[in-house]
């Protein structure tokens, strides 16, 4: 499973319509697809509902139907909710087959397993499922992806050795973080010898978009290095990690991360502690720490774009708002509250935080949001 270090995670890719996932820009994609393959990177990453649920189909128009299929490797996922019995699971994998077009997937993953979601996978067999793709040659390798403990993660890979990889949210500013645990979740997986691809480098673009003070460290030791580089350049400078997931989201976001890890160099003991320094800046700042995956929002019964408001709220919590008194947030949340439900509108339903996999307050924080725009 030897890979260059930089995946394309088709999770967060170009839009034609702002207000709808689903419009990708599949021509802008396929240019992206170009310039990552011409520069030697292989490892392709989708799911189910990536992008409105997009993803696959994308995958299949900018990927498997223009490179041979030995050129690439492909990722996809199996998650929890989409299926309660044996027929549905064995039907989601045949769907993605006919939907990708890619005859096999080079690493298949039970998708984002926790402590609520394992049960499900073990009533239903899908480790032992997985393993019978395997021995059909419709699956190369077996893993899962996590979003828990390092206790929990600890008991899986013991009760499956059998599993050949994890995939592992792993940031700078996770690292210590008392939620994600990123280090202890990493350390578990090196205990066991299993290669991790890791995703959310950036934080969901946290890690792309600094506050001036963080980035003016970054920049005074390699003025031109970008914010992102330093993310993806932590989490790929682990011993471990097979491949780190960049969710790029146009062509010169793909050009600067090819430029830096198409002959990677890993960060130096200094660089790293100068990570901890910007990860202490950004973690005073954030209000609400979410990698905005979108999970919550494709049930949500309002049509609240979740992770939308939250960015916005983020930008505001960073100002000076005693000194400006408004920002542009302020309009920009307005014109997403024409098309979609307000911040306001949330019912207190309980979806969203129950997929989330930040496990974050969603109710509690969508109530402060609606308190800072609709007032």
């Amino acid at each position: 499973m030897c890979v260059k270090k930089l995946g394309f995670g088709l999770m967060r890719m170009p839009l034609t319509d702002p207000n709808d996932d689903s419009r990708v820009d599949v021509e802008q994609v396929k240019r992206m697809v170009d310039l990552f393959m011409e520069k030697g990177f292989t490892y392709f990453d989708t799911a189910i509902m990536y992008n409105g649920f997009a993803s696959q189909r994308v995958a299949k128009e900018a990927l498997v139907d223009r490179y041979p299929r030995d050129s690439f490797t492909l990722a996809t996922k199996l998650h929890d909710g989409f299926f309660n019995s044996l027929e549905e699971r064995d039907k989601v994998f045949e769907d993605q087959l006919e939907q990708t077009g890619a005859g096999y997937f080079d690493y298949y993953l039970l998708h984002g397993i926790e402590a609520s979601s394992l049960p499900k996978f073990e009533k239903f067999d899908c480790f032992n499922w997985l393993l019978d793709k395997k021995a059909r040659g419709l699956v190369k390798h077996a893993g899962f992806s996590f979003h828990d403990t390092p206790e929990l993660l600890d008991e899986i890979l013991t009760r499956h050795p059998e599993m050949e990889f994890v995939q592992l949210q792993i940031n700078y500013l996770d690292w210590e973080s008392e939620w994600i645990r990123s280090r202890e979740v990493y350390e578990v997986a090196v205990k066991h010898n299993k290669p991790v691809v890791v995703m959310e480098p950036c934080k969901g673009g946290t890690l792309a978009k600094l506050p001036e003070a963080a980035e003016a460290l970054l920049k005074a030791k390699a003025p031109d290095m970008s914010a992102p580089s330093w993310a993806i350049r932590f989490a790929a400078s682990l011993e471990n990690v097979m491949v780190v997931l960049s969710g790029m989201s146009n062509v010169a976001q793909m050009a600067d991360n090819v430029g830096y890890m198409e002959r990677f160099v890993p960060l130096t003991p200094e660089e790293v502690a100068l990570t901890y320094r910007v990860a202490d800046i950004v973690n005073a700042q954030i209000a609400v720490p979410c990698t905005g995956c979108s999970y919550c929002t494709d049930g949500c019964p309002m049509q609240i774009p979740i992770p939308r408001y939250f960015s916005l709220y983020n930008e505001d919590m960073r100002e000076d708002l005693a000194e400006k008194g408004w920002t542009i947030n302020y309009t920009n949340y307005n014109k997403l509250a024409q098309s979609f439900g307000g911040a306001g509108d949330c019912v207190a339903c309980g979806q969203c935080e129950q997929i989330c996999p930040q496990h974050l307050p969603i109710i509690e924080k969508l109530k402060l949001v609606s308190e800072h725009f609709d007032h």
